[in-house]
This record gives structure tokens, sequence and C-alpha cells, in this order.
């Protein structure tokens, strides 16, 4: 080949390597995020039991759908319907109407990120001054090459939703025997197995996350259970199995 083609050779892949990194996000890199943390009490109180609004959340100037995402679902954990416009609208929603020390919490972070996939943990806590607050939690499985948020029939062979909760119940009674509950049938009858929608595509497993008092007493928290991908196979789409390390 001679010298002016492989010139042109090179010029075309250097160009194409340029679209591909100008078009396609480095998925083998972290998306950049940027953290915005606030706490603000009722204006004008002054003293020790203020109402409060504590905001701990995360902007992705480059993903801006996954950005909007996390206020969304931010916003959705306060329970209000319609939800407020924004997170500063919520925040002087609830400071207008608070009693003293009511409390309000909302948290998202990064959990972990691989394989092209933004896990999002989005926390909540409600404190009303009664004996305990009123936590929640959340996902957001982010895929940066579909630019949206995955969900579990996204994630799972058409089919599979059955076999995937019967992983999941295996994963329960796991956990019943590693907590030493699985011999008390008192605990079994009253805190039976359940599906839930905070679910996560973990690097090492498939996470499931249980709202307070869903599967076991308020005390426990939040009860997280873990399914291996080799008990998925066939159940999780393949390409969305992470890739051995």
């Amino acid at each position: 080949m001679s010298l002016p083609r492989l010139t042109a050779l090179a010029l075309l892949v250097a160009s194409l390597s340029a679209c591909q990194s100008l078009f396609q996000p480095a998925q083998d890199k972290p998306l950049p995020s940027q953290r915005e943390a606030w706490e603000h009490t009722k204006p004008g109180c002054t003293g020790n039991e203020c109402p409060l609004v504590n905001i701990d959340t995360l902007h992705f100037a480059d993903e801006p759908a996954l950005d909007a995402l996390v206020q969304q679902r931010l916003l959705a954990l306060t329970g209000l319907k319609p939800p407020p416009a924004s997170l500063q609208a919520y925040e002087q929603q609830f400071l207008a109407s608070a009693a003293p020390r009511n409390a309000s919490y909302l948290q998202a972070k990064v959990r972990e990120q691989h394989d092209g996939l933004v896990i999002v943990e989005l926390s909540s806590y409600l404190d009303k001054g009664g004996a305990h607050g009123e936590p929640g939690r959340g996902f957001i499985n982010y895929s940066r090459a579909q630019h949206k948020a995955l969900t579990l029939q996204d994630m799972l062979v058409p089919g599979q939703e059955s076999t995937f909760w019967l992983a999941a119940q295996e994963a329960h009674r796991g956990w019943l025997i590693d907590a030493k509950l699985a011999q008390d049938p008192g605990f079994v009858k009253q805190w039976p197995f359940q599906t839930t929608d905070n679910i996560a595509l973990g690097q090492r497993a498939v996470l499931l996350k249980y709202d307070v008092s869903s599967i076991a007493p308020y005390a426990l928290g939040h009860i997280e259970l873990a399914i291996p991908y080799a008990r998925l196979n066939g159940v999780i789409k393949p390409e969305l199995v992470p890739a051995r390390r």
C-alpha cells in the first residue's frame, strides 16, 4: 500500500475515533457528578427546636436526563401529591407549615458505577416529632448508552419475571437463616416475603432494598437482599450482566 493511502487510512481511523469519543460516552470511566448540599431552618425561628430541611443531592452536567431524574425521584420520596416543582419549592412548602422539631432529609448518592450503568441510591427521612421518623429508599439504574433509567422489565429476559422473584425468595430465605430468624415460625408468618420496586444492578449481585416494616420490624431498618448473577443466568438480559474483571 502506498504512503498516501496509508496516510489517508490513518486519518480516517483518527476521524472515526474522534467521532466515537464525541458522540458516545467513555463508559469505562465514571460519570462525573457534583454534590450540592444545604440545610435550612424555618425563617425567623431560633433555638434547638426549629424545623429544618436537609438536602444532599448530586448534579450530572454530562447527563441532563439523569440530573433531572434524580430531582424527580427525590421529590417523589416526599410523598406529596402532586410533588413540588423543585427541591427549593419543597423546602419552602415544608418549612411554611412545619411544627417545632419537624425535619425532612433528602439524599442522593452514587452507589456504584460499572459497565455503562450509574446506580444512584436515594434516601429520605421525615421526622414529625413522633416516636420514630419515616425513612424511604429508592434506586435509579441509569444506562448511559440508552440515556434512561432501566425498569425491571428492561432488565429481565421476557417471560422470566416469576423466575426472578423465585430467586429473590431464595435470597430472602438465606437472609432469614443468617439473621437466625428462620426457626421462628411467628416471625416468618408475620413478616412474609414480598416483592419490591427498589432493585439495583450491582456489580457483584442484583440488590433488593425493602422499606422499613415491610418484611421485618421497623427496628431492623431497610433490609437488603442480594441475588448473585450466577443464580440469574437466562433471567437478566446478558448485556446487563457485569463483565468479569
